[in-house]
């Protein structure tokens, strides 16, 4: 916690709230967010943060910028598929960061710049490509479901490694009696368990299959 006599009122600005505001509800959770608790991780008197941020909406505005902000942007001569692959796989990076924004990320009625410039990139991106406003809005749904529902269901998984799978499906298997459930044996046996399974490598080669269809909607045989 930061000293109460080491920030000043005039060191104070609206970037540092924001900042302080993410590392406090990626620490607790964005339910134990509270005007008071970021003061008092500032230094400050609740009352000062107003000066820099509305109020509590104004606040999650300005967050969920700031984690929009780290979720990296296509750059020029880069082809779409390529781009949307590596904006995919970073902003699932970044959602692994701040787990309490996964459900925020589309629900800002105020968007800030930073949330307005990587709508904007990635649309441009796919507009270039030849894609027609209809299939922007298309592919732009399906990625987004994607990223944002992988990363509200992965943290929620009863496993973090190899170990800890093997534990949890040997106990589940263990409930039941042999051939009672067949096809969720063979899936458990011959794939969740064989060394190197990792669940998180599902999300590439489903983010693949994702832009292969795209692909082919965009240049039809």
């Amino acid at each position: 916690m930061t000293d109460s006599g080491s920030v000043s009122r005039g060191r104070l600005n609206r970037d540092r709230v924001l900042r302080a505001a993410v590392a406090l509800a990626d620490a607790g959770g964005i339910e134990s967010l509270t005007m008071r608790k970021l003061g008092v991780e500032l230094g400050v008197e609740a009352m000062s943060l107003y000066n820099h941020v509305a109020n509590k909406v104004d606040l999650l505005d300005g967050m969920i910028d700031c984690v929009f902000a780290e979720i990296e942007l296509p750059t020029d001569g880069t082809g779409w598929k390529s781009a949307m692959r590596r904006r995919a796989i970073s902003a699932r990076e970044v959602l692994s960061r701040h787990q309490w924004a996964t459900g925020l990320m589309e629900s800002r009625t105020t968007p800030g710049p930073a949330t307005l410039r990587h709508h904007d990139t990635v649309i441009g991106v796919l507009r270039a490509a030849g894609f027609s406003i209809g299939m922007v809005a298309h592919a732009y749904a399906v990625l987004d479901s994607y990223i944002y529902g992988f990363a509200l269901q992965e943290p929620n998984l009863p496993f973090d490694t190899a170990r800890d799978t093997a534990t949890v499906a040997q106990a589940i298997m263990a409930r039941f009696a042999s051939g009672e459930y067949p096809h969720l044996t063979e899936l458990t046996v011959e794939h969740v368990l064989q060394p190197g399974y990792d669940y998180g490598k599902e999300f590439e080669y489903g983010l693949d299959l994702i832009l292969d269809g795209l692909e082919r909607a965009l240049h039809p045989s």
